[in-house]
């Protein structure tokens, strides 16, 4: 299955992307999730997504960020978007300016096509990129991650998304077992704080944004 988000006003595409990624996380909890961006793409693993399975699930959520400003890359993926449409695994893309030739082959295969132009007033917003949490929290850069934390929150975008991208990032980690600076032990305790955080706001133990300070700070 095939979205794409395309446009030149990246800042709503984003935000779309995000609200996007929300619903799908709700909807499918134990999908796994995955974001290629541009220098990233192989096409061994494409082949993978296509056909393949996530790790201990039944879906993977990909998303393909920018990946047509490498044409080798934009050529590999134009030629493959049929059996990639055919995947019973969800390809979210992510592109500034496609042309006609190339909006029309999406056209027969995506299941939605969406636009978003300049010109609209929500354009002049400060762009803030959420992934820049996910990727800070990966790093452990304590500092960075409060930081971007703020800046979120100056952004406007709201605790319970924040929460979301950062427990899919580490979700992702314990299952591609790939922890980096984090032991698999530590994830899952930061997994499980994440799960707590979520039900005691819903019981009105705490406050979300309170809760969520108090975690960042604490990794």
């Amino acid at each position: 299955m095939i979205y794409l988000l395309h446009g030149t006003d990246v800042i709503k595409s984003r935000k779309k992307l995000h609200a996007l990624l929300d619903s799908m996380f709700v909807k499918k909890p134990d999908a796994s999730f995955v974001r290629v961006e541009a220098g990233e793409f192989d096409e061994n693993r494409l082949e993978e997504f296509v056909g393949g399975q996530g790790l201990f699930t039944n879906k993977y959520i990909i998303v393909f960020d920018n990946l047509f400003s490498d044409k080798n890359t934009k050529d590999t993926l134009l030629k493959s978007l049929k059996k990639i449409s055919e995947s019973p695994n969800i390809f979210i893309f992510l592109e500034e300016k496609l042309n006609k030739a190339e909006l029309n082959k999406f056209d027969k295969y995506a299941e939605k096509v969406q636009s978003f132009q300049l010109g609209s007033p929500a354009s002049k917003l400060d762009k803030f990129d959420i992934f820049s949490l996910a990727n800070a929290l990966g790093r452990r850069d304590k500092k960075n991650l409060w930081v971007l934390y703020q800046k979120a929150k100056m952004n406007n975008i709201a605790d319970e998304q924040i929460h979301g991208i950062l427990f899919w990032k580490i979700k992702s980690l314990i299952l591609s077992a790939r922890g980096g600076v984090y032991s698999q032990t530590e994830l899952k305790k930061l997994s499980n704080l994440l799960v707590s955080v979520y039900h005691d706001t819903r019981k009105g133990i705490h406050e979300m944004d309170n809760a969520m300070e108090r975690f960042i700070l604490g990794i």
